[in-house]
């Protein structure tokens, strides 16, 4: 999938400067590589998928870096780089994904009883808890084609810390990814933002560079998308102010019309018992502003005790 989105990237920077040589490198994080941890082990998901990547721009080997947005810490400056580029959202909701024999009417029938979902996301679980009571949520890792493999063959998911769990009945993951890797059709259920609000930065592609490499970022300015890149800084600065990481139990979406941002965003224990959630509304031009609105009245309503719950100890 990350190589799929590079290539996208590479195709629309030839595209905008045809005098361009684009060369792809192709690196295999550490979050790749031991795909059985939790990923906290690694520094989370920005250790695990974004830091090497970082440190490969820093030492000059690499112009330019693709990652997830939501997979890019929000809690942490990075020295010398900036996001040089947002690529137009994708469809940023989660959906669920079914095992052959399980159907939507056995899932709201029995309100979950019974069924495992895998999710390696905080956010996913304490949700998938919220709107499931009764469901057992199971650490799921892996690539989204891998996942659904897994899934469809019965494997048992190996532990972090040893031994196994699973087999998976369902998966929730995100839309984008999912139709990135031709997955598509395999969706069960989309959930709506009223039912399971995104991830901070969701169905965004960024483009990191140094910050200080402004022939790179005049290129990289050429593929970027206005809208998007305003709702990546709103919703990243909710992460900022709740010094939340990119795994914490924070949601954030935003939308723009006729010049307004909405942003709502909300923040879960990972039990799914405690549900916070604020929304606002400004100028669309000044998203950073409305994302520390929204994130200082969510700690202003006890945000702060459902994240530190789920941090490890």
């Amino acid at each position: 999938m990350a190589m799929a989105q590079t290539e996208e990237i590479a195709r629309r920077l030839m595209a905008a400067a045809p005098e361009l040589d684009v060369e792809i490198v192709k690196f295999e994080p550490v979050g790749d590589r031991d795909q059985t941890s939790n990923l906290l082990r690694h520094g989370g998901k920005g250790g695990a998928f974004v830091g090497e990547i970082r440190n490969a721009m820093r030492a000059g080997k690499l112009h330019a870096a693709m990652h997830s947005l939501k997979d890019m810490p929000g809690n942490e400056d990075t020295p010398g780089l900036v996001i040089g580029a947002a690529l137009s959202r994708d469809p940023p909701g989660d959906a669920l994904v079914l095992r052959d024999g399980v159907s939507m009417d056995d899932l709201r029938r029995s309100d979950g009883a019974g069924f495992k979902i895998g999710t390696n996301a905080v956010r996913r679980a304490a949700y998938a808890r919220k709107l499931f009571p009764a469901i057992e949520v199971i650490h799921y890792r892996g690539a989204a084609d891998t996942r659904v493999r897994k899934l469809d063959n019965r494997e048992m998911q190996r532990l972090p810390g040893g031994g196994e769990v699973g087999p998976a009945d369902a998966l929730i993951m995100a839309r984008s990814g999912l139709e990135r890797v031709g997955l598509a059709q395999r969706i069960a259920c989309d959930f709506s933002p009223l039912e399971m609000l995104p991830a901070a930065g969701q169905g965004i592609v960024a483009v990191e560079c140094c910050v200080n490499d402004w022939q790179t970022r005049k290129y990289l300015a050429l593929i970027d998308d206005p809208a998007a890149h305003l709702s990546c800084d709103a919703e990243r600065e909710v992460l900022w102010v709740l010094n939340g990481q990119c795994n914490s139990p924070i949601a954030a979406y935003s939308t723009i019309a006729d010049g307004e941002m909405t942003l709502t965003a909300s923040v879960l224990d990972e039990g799914g018992g405690s549900f916070i959630e604020v929304s606002g509304t400004g100028p669309a031009d000044r998203p950073r502003e409305l994302g520390r609105a929204v994130g200082l009245d969510l700690l202003h309503k006890g945000a702060d005790a459902n994240i530190e719950r789920s941090r490890p100890e």
